[in-house]
């Protein structure tokens, strides 16, 4: 595009989306510097870029790199705002975006933008399946899959793009503005990047800042802080909701989901148990996709056939086997005590519950009811396994268990677990203190649970 023709942009962090920022800007005929904190052989990408004649820094942060020359910076959305040539580059008054502020201005397909605190690869893997199913061609990327801005590029006006976005991705926009956007849930999470709860929410509400009356904005109507948003929206409103009836919107009632449109005109869709995934969460998963694809255009037959079929995607309580009547799941993208709480409540059978992971100061108090409620049993490890243990402690769990590794959680939870039990991997915390992805502790998991199940044959 010719806006940024000749223009010098700074990529900071190269990863998969910067490489693909990096790239695309060049086409463009941007003067383009990558730089990565990372030392070169660490810094994926480089050399591609560097054949491309694109100019990479790797091994800091050079003092130089930003300066009033520099018309826009493009940070990998993990890099905190506090980073020194992001302050360096706002406090000059330089643009600082994510590459979602880029997909924007590239793409020629309408989008559509899923966020919230849990559920966003849920629902968004599902609006991509639902509009399919309904015969439309559509694209699913972002915090899912392709980075967003490749597929941007190519996006016709014909297509729908529909993006899972997390709310680094959101701060990073300026004039962002999806067809329709939906907030999925809120709760407490990323306080180590954001500082704050209300800053948190901030950037996740940066989803509407720009959508207009022509647009869509879908809330969880069960959320009183959420549902307070829409007094301050310009966007035209929907609801979903798993407890009250909703206009216009989807809603369950008596067991049944129904869709009420602007006039209040009553369509029955499904019946809950029709719907393939587990838990009331994902429950609300389902309503929030069935919603969004019926406002993209999806006919309700076409949304059915995915409810039914589809059931769940890998390390989002996926189950792995059954050994001697205990059924392990894998829930290694519970990466917050909302998503574990959850996650124990989906089932009725006794739980034993693998959990720990990254310290974040989180005190794990409000998995404390639910816990006495369903769990028989603890394997706690990493970081934060003693908070977890005194919160079991405090359920009344007896059965509680420290161990060094998930390998050994597997076997220490295959101890305690009987017929009919329940083994589940759901860590309520993020992964960093010993993987490098919770897709890397979920597959440790899988493997622990065949080679279990391998020596028991």
């Amino acid at each position: 595009m010719e806006c940024w023709k000749e223009k010098q942009v700074v990529v900071l962090g190269l990863a998969k989306s910067g490489v693909a920022v990096a790239k695309l800007l060049h086409r463009f005929g941007a003067d383009v510097i990558a730089n990565d904190q990372k030392p070169r052989e660490q810094a994926v990408g480089a050399d591609e870029l560097e054949a491309l004649g694109i100019q990479v820094l790797t091994g800091g942060h050079p003092d130089e790199l930003i300066h009033p020359g520099v018309d826009l910076v493009v940070k990998n959305p993990g890099i905190p705002y506090e980073a020194a040539p992001v302050a360096k580059a706002i406090a000059l008054g330089i643009p600082v975006v994510t590459e979602v502020e880029l997909a924007y201005h590239l793409s020629a397909a309408p989008l559509i933008g899923i966020t919230g605190s849990n559920g966003k690869t849920t629902t968004t893997t599902l609006v991509g399946r639902m509009l399919a199913e309904a015969g439309m061609d559509v694209l699913v990327g972002g915090n899912i899959g392709t980075v967003l801005c490749e597929l941007a590029e190519t996006a016709r006006a014909n297509q729908w793009l529909v993006a899972e976005l997390s709310s680094f991705q959101l701060l990073g926009t300026e004039r962002f503005r999806p067809r329709i956007g939906a907030i999925l849930n809120l709760y407490p999470a990323h306080l180590d990047y954001h500082h704050t709860l209300e800053a948190y929410f901030a950037a996740k509400q940066k989803m509407f800042a720009n959508q207009t009356g022509e647009d869509f904005a879908v809330l969880p109507y069960d959320q009183p802080h959420v549902r307070a948003l829409a007094d301050q929206l310009a966007a035209s409103v929907y609801w979903f909701s798993r407890t009250a009836p909703v206009q216009p919107g989807v809603y369950v009632r008596d067991g049944r989901i129904y869709y009420a449109d602007e006039q209040g005109t009553e369509t029955e869709v499904l019946a809950v148990e029709e719907i393939a995934l587990r838990g009331e969460h994902n429950l609300e998963n389902a309503l929030a996709a069935m919603l969004i694809s019926r406002l993209a255009g999806a006919d309700f037959p076409s949304i059915g056939r995915v409810l039914a079929s589809f059931t769940g995607l890998a390390h989002r309580l996926e189950f792995v086997a059954e050994i001697n009547g205990v059924k392990y799941y894998n829930d290694s993208k519970a990466t917050n005590p909302v998503a574990t709480s959850r996650s124990i409540g989906a089932f009725h059978e006794p739980v034993v519950l693998i959990a720990g992971g990254l310290d974040r100061g989180i005190d794990f108090r409000d998995l404390v009811p639910v816990m006495r409620r369903h769990v028989k049993a603890i394997v706690a490890y990493g970081q934060t396994r003693g908070i977890l243990l005194e919160r079991a402690a405090e359920a009344g769990i007896d059965k509680r268990v420290s161990v060094d590794t998930v390998e050994e959680a597997v076997s220490a939870a295959a101890m305690l677990a009987q017929a009919g039990d329940v083994v589940l991997l759901s860590p309520a915390c993020a992964s960093w203190d010993m993987f490098p992805s919770y897709e890397v502790r979920g597959s440790m998991f899988k493997d622990g649970v065949h080679r279990l199940k391998t020596s028991l044959v």
